[in-house]
């Protein structure tokens, strides 16, 4: 159920928002799509149009994430899309400074990140990547697509190179990726079915989260939950609403746009604001 607290971004609400930022002994970010989208990392409209306008004549795609789906004949075209999806997604700097005015409100605090994120727009800002939880991948990374192993593969050089050299959608045979030990071709680190690798990486950072939660257990903690949607609630949504609702001590902070509630059980340790982020941290830091 709905508290009554989402509604047109106010003074009052800003400034709980700050005093709970201020006052909290530990913060938990909770990132999702939203946050990426309101710093210029839009997967429709002209970015679209300027990265892909080739695959749209040829496909009539309609946003760059559906296009990902697409069943592409040859492998050549695939990597030929995806080298750029990951490049301009992955290695270029979002438009606007919404993390980098993020991590300014975090300096001076104990924070970890959770996010289903897959950008890295969080460690590319300067956060600490020890205080990251990257749970659905990297655009960054690639891996095995049996796997026949559980590691994964930084991408950047490979990527770059298939820009460089590419032409008429296509990739040259030779750039196209294998996995090094058992020759299938590589696909990317991302949680879109059962064959996601869980790397060494992943289980550390993971570890990190969990130990961070028992470090701050019975805390003032603030669940500072931005641009979470509905698709995957149950990574970052459900969980920060039942620690919050366990933790008489616990904040619980949902800024989203057109999606900020929180269950009436929680409603009066909640700070529900509807409208951008980067706006409203804006107005934070001012």
């Amino acid at each position: 159920m709905k508290s009554e607290d989402a509604r047109t971004p106010s003074a009052d609400q800003i400034s709980r928002l700050k005093d709970a930022l201020e006052t909290a002994d530990a913060v938990i970010l909770g990132a999702g799509a939203g946050l990426s989208t309101s710093a210029g990392f839009t997967y429709t409209g002209e970015r679209f149009r300027k990265y892909f306008g080739d695959f749209i004549a040829a496909y009539g795609f309609r946003d760059m994430y559906s296009g990902g789906f697409y069943p592409f004949a040859e492998p050549e075209e695939y990597w030929a899309y995806w080298s750029r999806y990951i490049y301009i997604n992955r290695y270029m700097d979002p438009p606007k400074p919404v993390y980098q005015n993020l991590l300014a409100l975090m300096r001076e605090k104990d924070y970890f990140v959770l996010t289903t994120n897959v950008d890295h727009c969080f460690q590319r800002a300067g956060f600490d990547k020890k205080r990251l939880f990257y749970t659905q991948g990297d655009y960054g990374l690639w891996q095995c697509s049996v796997p026949c192993h559980a590691k994964t593969y930084d991408n950047e050089d490979a990527v770059k190179e298939m820009l460089k050299q590419q032409k008429g959608r296509r990739i040259p045979s030779e750039l196209v990726p294998h996995c090094p030990v058992c020759g299938a071709p590589m696909t990317m680190n991302l949680r879109d079915n059962d064959t996601f690798v869980e790397d060494a990486g992943w289980h550390a950072a993971a570890q990190a989260y969990t130990d961070f939660l028992a470090r701050h257990e019975g805390q003032s903690i603030l669940f500072l939950e931005l641009g979470v949607g509905g698709n995957t609630p149950v990574i970052i949504k459900y969980p920060f609403r039942r620690m919050t609702y366990q933790n008489p001590q616990a904040t619980y902070a949902c800024v989203n746009l057109s999606e900020a509630f929180a269950p009436l059980e929680i409603a009066d340790r909640s700070i529900c604001i509807d409208g951008d982020i980067g706006e409203i941290l804006r107005r934070i830091t001012d």
